[in-house]
């Protein structure tokens, strides 16, 4: 029993060493950085994936998705390196963010639906592949994975071949999320510190899947995730994840014609962040402390927009098209497509998120594709 006990320790310690190490954010305001804004959606965006790539998110730099016509973008793994990866170019803060999914199949897939800020407050969803009946959820603020007790699991009916909505609605008061209209969890801000753990900050939004069961991943990640993911004949591969439609509702803290979010100061509560609605350089701006209506309440003069394409230098192929996504387009035409994100320029690095789940006694702890390819089990060896 003690030299369970000592192996676990030192697992536990590599992987939270791990686990904070790789929580990052390229500019993080709470750190006295001084950040750019962060761009608003300001209003209703529907995404609708199976008409192709979104102006509205960035591909991560080797990410390929093709896309269907009838299930939308297909996140792929047929290999363990693989990682298709995509970001929001733009914050919402506060609102609702519903996206139809279908989750990838396959023993230590992973696949994920976050909110992220620049000061790394986070709000999760995550599927691994091999479980049929559930689905996880946490949240973090600012970046704490020095406690995991924040994460739960839900139940849903096999996401792996059914599309699902899922919705995060967020507000100032409490954190609710749904799975077909049917909340699963609820999260208020005076449960989390008395809003001080609480999520508050303007988030960007991540999608992605990864292998969470591959050789190179330490051992508490395989666990979790399920066990060591199989490739080649009759493995089933490649797994694939299907985001179909995503729509966001940005909020603003109640602040309609918002066009960008500032950080004032280095608090990181919602009542410091500056709502900018003079354009782009945010010439009239106004600083709101008070909370915005909550959970399911409709946008103020909110402007909504409909997204079926994305920046970019196409090259067309019979039916298909291939996306070098820097800043693009690429229209909606027949049959499916392909997206592809090569190396220009400086490029963005993926940030951690790390997920906690915790049930009869064991404590389970992940890095997403977000942020990680790192995790652990707390107390697996101490059963």
């Amino acid at each position: 029993m003690l030299s369970k006990l000592i192996q676990t320790s030192a697992v536990v310690l590599l992987s939270a060493t791990m686990v904070n190490a790789q929580t990052s954010s390229l500019c993080n305001p709470v750190k006295g950085q001084t950040c750019p804004a962060d761009p608003a959606f300001g209003g209703t965006v529907t995404i609708d994936f199976t008409k192709g790539a979104s102006e509205y998110f960035t591909l991560a730099d080797g990410t390929t998705l093709n896309y269907d016509t009838e299930k939308g973008a297909a996140f792929e793994i047929a290999a363990e390196t693989n990682a298709p990866t995509i970001t929001s170019t733009k914050y919402l803060f506060f609102g609702t963010v519903e996206a139809v999914i279908q989750a990838a199949p396959g023993t230590g897939i992973v696949t994920s639906f976050v909110l992220q800020s620049d000061d790394l407050d986070e709000i999760d969803w995550e599927w691994l592949g091999g479980d049929t009946t559930e689905v996880q959820t946490n949240y973090f603020s600012k970046g704490d994975t020095t406690t995991y007790d924040r994460g739960g699991f839900s139940t849903v009916s096999t996401p792996q071949t059914t599309f699902h909505t899922y919705t995060v609605d967020w507000s100032p008061d409490a954190v609710v999320w749904s799975i077909d209209g049917t909340v699963v969890r609820t999260l208020t801000s005076a449960s989390a510190g008395n809003g001080a753990t609480f999520p508050q900050t303007p988030m960007q939004i991540k999608l992605g899947t990864w292998d969470g069961g591959a050789s190179t991943e330490p051992e508490g990640t395989v666990e979790w995730a399920g066990g060591h993911t199989s490739f080649g004949s009759g493995s089933g591969a490649p797994y694939i994840a299907y985001y179909k439609s995503i729509t966001v509702t940005d909020r603003s803290n109640g602040v309609s014609g918002a066009t960008s979010y500032s950080y004032q100061g280095t608090s990181g509560t919602y009542e410091s962040i500056q709502v900018n609605t003079g354009g782009e350089t945010g010439n009239s701006t106004t600083t709101t402390s008070s909370k915005t209506s909550s959970t399911k309440t409709s946008t103020t003069s909110a402007s909504t927009k409909t997204s079926t394409k994305a920046s970019t230098t196409t090259t067309s192929t019979s039916s298909k098209a291939t996306t070098t996504l820097v800043q693009s387009t690429t229209g909606s035409g027949s049959g499916n497509k392909t997206t592809t994100a090569t190396t220009t320029g400086t490029q963005t690095k993926t940030t951690t998120s790390a997920t906690t789940v915790a049930t009869n006694g064991v404590a389970k702890v992940a890095a997403n594709v977000f942020g990680a390819a790192g995790a652990m089990i707390a107390a697996f060896a101490l059963l």
